[in-house]
């Protein structure tokens, strides 16, 4: 694995698509939370800060304080068994995230990118559907193929979610 920490320019437009994207992956699966946690406003709280930032806020703290927020929402969601919304927990949890994708060329830092896509996938997937990558293919324009082009390949483990965002990594850096 090509773990290099030379620096990689971001600009803010770019950092926003990123988000938007990660929004747009995520959401589609926010009905699987509603549905086995009624009333926990968490992980939507993370996708709307995620996309206050994508549409023109600022990066600010409160990002960060929705997405520990949502991931709290994911680890109660696992300890209760409902598994299809913790992973949907944490597609929020990623797309929070998103917005603090970190300029170095590490390869941990295409969960920020893809993770959204990989954990919505799989809540999907748990939830009776399949772990399709090609919504989250259609979605990623690109300014964000161009990011992730600037990053080594993900990186492995992270189980089925993992397996699912090297997929789609992999189909991104095709021509």
């Amino acid at each position: 694995m090509d773990d290099r920490t030379s620096p990689i320019t971001l600009s803010t437009a770019e950092l926003r698509a990123v988000a938007a994207f990660a929004v747009a992956c995520a959401e589609p699966a926010l009905p699987i939370v509603e549905r086995a946690r009624p009333g926990d406003r968490r992980p939507h709280a993370a996708i709307e800060a995620a996309r206050t930032f994508a549409t023109g806020g600022r990066r600010v703290a409160a990002i960060r304080d929705a997405a520990w927020a949502a991931h709290r929402a994911y680890r109660e969601a696992r300890d209760a068994g409902a598994l299809a919304a913790a992973e949907a927990a944490r597609a929020a949890v990623a797309a929070a995230s998103a917005p603090f994708l970190h300029p170095l060329a590490k390869a941990t830092q295409v969960l920020h990118i893809l993770g959204a896509a990989g954990h919505a996938a799989y809540a999907h997937e748990l939830d009776g559907g399949t772990a399709s990558i090609e919504a989250a293919r259609v979605l990623a324009g690109p300014v964000v193929i161009s990011v992730l082009t600037r990053y080594p390949p993900a990186p492995p483990g992270r189980g089925r979610a993992g397996e699912i965002v090297r997929s789609l990594d992999t189909a991104l850096r095709r021509p």
